[in-house]
């Protein structure tokens, strides 16, 4: 997304914890004309997304456009049940994101024009096996943005929030369980990217899997834990099962 923004006019300022794989998307976007600052943080922490923001802007310029897109996922479990880790998703998926905006935010009100997307996921629709710390982080995002696409209204900032379902990364690599509608990553950016150009509200995504999500919360919710528990035991076979 960083190199279709660049090629799109954007500088682009890239944030998160491993500088060299920063570097290396920098290096692309420079090799093909574009304009790319890093500025190394762990999006968990709020003095140094705070400071990531402030370097970027003094580099770069003011924001105008800003993709909160760090994620981490793992399996929550009841036995043993980990608070900490729990509290490490939220962290990052969430208040990552809350932080960023925090940082950006005041500048985008003062210039009276501004772009906050927020990348989600189908799985912050309903509650999902073994993913309650992911579920939980991924719904407060849609909740949390939208909620402040409406206090934003008439102040000249736009907030769109993305839900992609699976989508082919280094991070789904490691699962062993099924995606349906698993998307590769170029078309995946390509629905992204229109989105943002757009200034849609909300974007979900592949369509017959955002259906299935959507249809989840309309159903009766005895109904819903019975079809949930079998993914779930299909899910922790899978994941059981050696590499």
């Amino acid at each position: 997304m960083a190199v279709r923004l660049a090629r799109e006019g954007y500088a682009v300022g890239l944030a998160a914890r491993r500088e060299s794989l920063l570097e290396g998307v920098a290096r692309e976007i420079h090799e093909a004309g574009g304009n790319a600052g890093v500025f190394p943080c762990d999006v968990a922490e709020r003095d140094q997304v705070l400071n990531a923001v402030r370097r970027c802007e003094e580099e770069l310029g003011p924001v105008d456009l800003l993709v909160a897109n760090a994620g981490l996922s793992i399996n929550t479990r009841v036995a043993p049940f980990d608070g900490l880790a729990v509290e490490q998703v939220i962290r990052i998926n969430l208040l990552g994101a809350v932080y960023a905006t925090e940082g950006v935010l005041p500048g985008m009100l003062e210039r009276g024009r501004g772009h906050i997307v927020a990348v989600s996921s189908l799985a912050g629709f309903a509650g999902l096996p073994m993913s309650a710390a992911y579920s939980a982080s991924k719904a407060g995002m849609i909740n949390f943005f939208e909620s402040l696409r409406i206090d934003l209204r008439g102040y000249g900032v736009d907030v769109t929030v993305i839900s992609p379902g699976f989508v082919r990364t280094p991070m789904t690599d490691h699962n062993s369980h099924a995606m349906p509608f698993l998307m590769e990553l170029e078309p995946a950016v390509e629905e992204m990217i229109r989105a943002i150009g757009r200034r849609k509200k909300s974007l979900a995504f592949p369509r017959p899997l955002a259906l299935v999500a959507w249809s989840a919360r309309l159903l009766p919710r005895p109904l819903y834990d019975r079809i949930a528990a079998r993914v779930g035991r299909r899910k922790a076979s899978a994941d059981s099962r050696p590499a």
